[in-house]
């Protein structure tokens, strides 16, 4: 029953639904670099850049409720966390790859 409240409270244009769960500047960078494969916490947060580790967090719990990532976390000292895409956030593959292009001939006609 919850996934249907959830359903529920999307917006009804499919674009501001995408736009609703990645259409945050941290939610694109996390999945261009989860695309290659899996990624431990620090790693994510040294390619991303200038993200602070708070925001990070919280965008990488919202993603992992919203069934994009998976958080996996090994039973060892220190605790070691690495995250990954689900198959539906694998799926997002082809929006990242039209902006990547679109990025590049935007670059070209314009730098």
């Amino acid at each position: 029953m919850p996934e249907q409240i959830a359903k529920k409270e999307l917006p009804a244009c499919p674009v501001e639904t995408t736009l609703t769960l990645i259409g945050d500047k941290w939610k694109v960078l996390i999945l261009r670099d989860l695309l290659p494969g899996t990624k431990r916490f620090g790693e994510l947060k040294k390619s991303i850049g200038s993200v602070s580790q708070k925001v990070l967090t919280a965008q990488l719990r919202d993603m992992e409720k919203n069934g994009l990532v998976n958080r996996k976390v090994y039973p060892e000292v220190p605790p070691r966390v690495e995250y990954s895409l689900t198959e539906l956030g694998q799926s997002l593959k082809p929006i990242l790859d039209a902006m990547w292009n679109w990025g590049e001939e935007y670059k070209a006609r314009n730098i």
